[in-house]
């Protein structure tokens, strides 16, 4: 099976935590280069790095995973209460704190 690297980073605990969440999310993952850095210096910085990998079908979806990890999931949209205050909520709240109606 080709694997490909999706993620390198100096920080192992960094790394890991990519592998947990493609882990979570049913992506078989490898890690890669967890001892190398007590080599930096003698090889190059680059080929030190741990790294994660994944099968080459998997990249895109491994890629769009890694990124929403990293970057956080965009915040709900806001909401307008559906009742008949009217009154404009931001989306992390479910219920208006105006008259209590739930958001549909």
């Amino acid at each position: 099976m080709n694997y490909v690297r999706v993620f390198a980073h100096s920080n192992a605990l960094l790394v890991c935590h990519v592998r947990n969440v493609l882990a979570a999310a049913g992506i078989p993952v490898e890690l890669r280069n967890m001892v190398l850095g007590g080599g930096a210096g003698e090889l190059p910085l680059g080929e030190c790095e741990p790294e994660v990998w994944v099968a080459s079908h998997n990249r895109k979806h491994a890629d769009t995973i890694i990124r929403e990890a990293l970057e956080g999931v965009s915040e709900a949209p806001e909401w307008i209460c559906p009742s008949s205050c009217g009154e404009r909520l931001e989306g992390v709240f479910e219920a208006c704190w105006q008259c209590s109606d739930k958001e549909m």
